[in-house]
């Protein structure tokens, strides 16, 4: 090859160079942007965290809705919403917020669930909430705590053999009064009866939502199909 044609060759290659080198330095700027931003989300939440703190002594409601906050900061950062975050136009939650709240109860289900707490997963007013939640479940937001707490203690009942009182304590009951109000309005049953009634059936069987009457599984399937 000519040393004119490797001449050319090498000057045509130049802006291909530069394109990159101005890719690359706009890469650069955008991780610098990233990495400032997650800095800043950093910031926040442990300022919030440090408040919380400060106020665990004079009011632990207090200190838990700040908790609160600095984790739903957390989660917007690390969880984004879908981009389909618009209200349903019938007023329902929408299926990736129905899954959020579902996944909240399951994890604090051994202790108080507060609606406040619920609203703030998905950012909406108490009263906004639970008329989505309604039309969306089927039944309040209380309601729907409730029955989780029944169909896990029905599912403790049946797999070991813990005495109600523990199994209401880890369900979130108060006590085994209260396990066993709730589990007869909704069975008919107490939960001793219940208990020895669904041992004499097939021990290979074994308890889902949907074992109780009236479970919320179809509900929450209905939900998921939104």
């Amino acid at each position: 090859m000519a040393y004119q044609d490797i001449l050319a060759t090498q000057v045509v290659d130049l802006p291909n160079e530069a394109d990159l080198r101005d890719f690359s330095a706009g890469k650069l700027a955008m991780a610098k942007l990233s990495a400032r931003r997650s800095r800043e989300w950093v910031r926040r939440v442990l300022c919030l965290l440090d408040e919380a703190v400060s106020q665990l002594q004079p009011s632990e409601q207090v200190a838990h809705g700040t908790v609160l906050e600095a984790t739903a900061l957390l989660r917007k950062q690390i969880e984004p919403e879908p981009a389909q975050g618009a209200p349903d136009a019938n007023g329902r939650l929408l299926a990736w917020q129905v899954r959020r709240i579902r996944d909240y109860v399951d994890r604090h289900i051994t202790g108080p669930v507060l609606v406040t707490d619920l609203c703030a997963l998905i950012d909406r007013s108490e009263a906004h909430f639970s008329r989505s939640f309604k039309r969306t479940i089927g039944e309040s937001p209380h309601a729907f705590v409730i029955r989780r707490r029944l169909e896990l203690a029905a599912t403790y009942m049946l797999q070991t053999d813990a005495s109600l009182s523990d199994i209401a304590l880890q369900c979130g009951f108060t006590d085994q009064p209260h396990l066993c109000k709730h589990f007869r309005q909704l069975t008919g049953q107490t939960p001793a009866a219940w208990r020895r009634a669904r041992r004499t059936l097939d021990s290979a069987n074994s308890v889902s939502e949907g074992v109780l009457p009236g479970s919320s599984g179809s509900n929450d399937r209905q939900a998921r199909d939104l």
